[in-house]
């Protein structure tokens, strides 16, 4: 076994580990890990991406349905239009993309340097959410109301970006809870990972009927990711998830330009 394969099955136990630490953002180093260390497709390591992502917010938000935290009609009102979207995407965009984009001047921008300069572009966004302190926070006793229109909306622009890139989108969806559902944080969170669970598992579907997957290697690399995220659970008793967030994301801004630098140069 390689160095670098090696270091990508560590990669999953450290996101399962982000993820039980600060409760999100780990997912999004699932395609970065897959791509460069285990040197999978870009297309293949998004659909083997959202499988990942979506196995392990299942877990979460089945811990925060035992504590209520969850909001069933928001979740569903979010998820379908979500979800058809994510699925459309993997099953007809993706693989209508051409192989070849556009060219300017000697560099060629092939559909899976186009893919990764698209992802990267998501986890800048995703950093400068997670960099940000938040504003005022929403009281808990703050009457939940629902925008309908601009819910569906918002779940159709997460299910397509979601279906591109294969990352969950927390960060677009936390923020249009507690917007557009007047959600508290707490129940914006726990909303979302069953969210991003339902979404992400049936993207994957449209890709089962696309590509061949590797049962065994993404049996494997899940079941590490979700060890990582016990571990972080355990370890949130003993440090802040919160302080340690805002040091992720200037990690996954590094990261973010390193794949812009790395495609083009």
């Amino acid at each position: 076994m390689e160095i670098l394969e090696i270091l990508g099955y560590f990669g999953a136990l450290i996101i399962g580990v982000v993820l039980g630490l600060i409760g999100g953002g780990g997912s999004i180093l699932t395609v970065p890990v897959l791509v460069y260390l285990l040197a999978i497709n870009p297309v293949t390591a998004t659909a083997y991406s959202l499988f990942v992502v979506g196995a392990s917010a299942l877990v979460g938000a089945f811990k925060n349905m035992q504590k209520k935290l969850v909001d069933f009609r928001t979740a569903i009102v979010f998820s379908i239009p979500a979800f058809i979207a994510v699925y459309a995407t993997r099953k007809y965009m993706v693989p209508a993309i051409p192989e070849s984009l556009f060219s300017i001047g000697g560099l060629e921008i092939t559909k899976n340097i186009g893919i990764m300069l698209f992802f990267a572009i998501i986890m800048i966004l995703a950093s400068v959410s997670m960099i940000r302190e938040n504003g005022k926070k929403k009281a808990d006793a703050e009457k939940i109301s629902y925008n309908y229109p601009l819910i569906i909306i918002e779940g159709i622009v997460v299910g397509v970006l979601t279906g591109i890139v294969g990352a969950g989108g927390g960060f677009l969806i936390i923020p249009a809870l507690v917007l557009l559902a007047k959600l508290p944080m707490k129940k914006a969170v726990a909303t979302s990972l069953l969210i991003i669970a339902i979404k992400s598992l049936i993207g994957f579907i449209g890709d089962v009927q696309n590509m061949n997957i590797d049962w065994i290697f993404l049996a494997i690399f899940t079941g590490l990711s979700m060890v990582g995220m016990f571990v972080g659970i355990y370890l949130n008793k003993f440090i802040d998830g919160k302080k340690l967030k805002k040091g992720f994301g200037w990690f996954v801004l590094l990261m973010g330009v390193y794949i812009i630098w790395a495609e083009i140069s």
